[in-house]
C-alpha cells in the first residue's frame, strides 16, 4: 500500500497516474490528501466511530430472554453445591430450533450469547456403564415428573438430589 504525501513527488499528472493505478476516484484521492495534512486525523487509531455497526440481536429482539428461558426450563440441571452453575442437555442447534418454533429466528451464535448471559456452562459428557434395569424404571420418572408439576403448580419449590447408595 502506498502512502501519499501532500506534495506531488511524481510531478505533473502523478496524482492522476496513482488514481488510475489503484482505481481510486479523484474525489476520494483529494479527501485522502486532506486527511494526510490533518495532524489530528493521523493520530486517530480507529477509522470507524465507536458504537457503529448493527445492534446485537440480544438488544433488538423483543422477548428473546423470556423465550430462551422457557425453552431451556425443562432441560436445565445444575450443581447441588452452587446455584450459579447450571447447564442444559439441549444442543445449541436444538435451542435455536425451539426458539424458531416459538417465532424467534436466531443463529447458534446468538444462542451462545444467551447461554453466557444466563450463566449456562458446557457440560462434558461422561461415559458410565448402566448399573442395571428395572421393570418400573420409567414409571418412577413419570411419578417424579407428576409430583414436580403438582408441587410447582401449588407454588412450592422443587429440590432435586442425586444420591448414591453406599455399601
Amino acid at each position: 500500500m502506498a502512502i501519499f504525501v501532500p506534495s506531488d513527488p511524481l510531478g505533473w499528472g502523478g496524482k492522476s497516474y496513482i488514481s488510475q493505478l489503484f482505481g481510486c476516484d479523484d474525489e476520494a484521492m483529494q479527501l485522502g490528501l486532506v486527511e494526510l495534512e490533518d495532524e489530528t486525523a493521523l493520530k486517530i487509531s480507529r477509522i470507524r466511530q465507536p458504537g457503529g455497526g448493527r445492534p446485537k440481536a440480544l438488544e433488538t429482539i423483543e422477548g428473546l430472554d423470556d423465550a430462551f428461558l422457557r425453552v431451556v426450563a425443562h432441560h436445565t440441571a445444575g450443581s447441588p453445591t452452587s446455584e450459579t452453575v447450571k447447564w442444559t442437555n439441549l444442543t445449541r442447534q436444538e435451542i435455536a430450533q425451539l426458539l424458531e418454533q416459538a417465532g424467534i429466528k436466531v443463529s447458534v451464535t446468538v444462542v451462545d450469547q444467551l447461554l453466557e448471559r444466563h450463566n449456562y456452562r458446557k457440560r462434558k459428557a461422561q461415559k458410565r456403564l448402566a448399573t442395571g434395569t428395572h421393570p418400573q424404571r420409567n414409571e418412577q420418572f413419570e411419578n417424579i415428573e407428576r409430583l414436580k408439576q403438582t408441587y410447582q403448580a401449588a407454588g412450592n419449590p422443587v429440590l432435586s438430589m442425586d444420591t448414591k447408595k453406599e455399601n
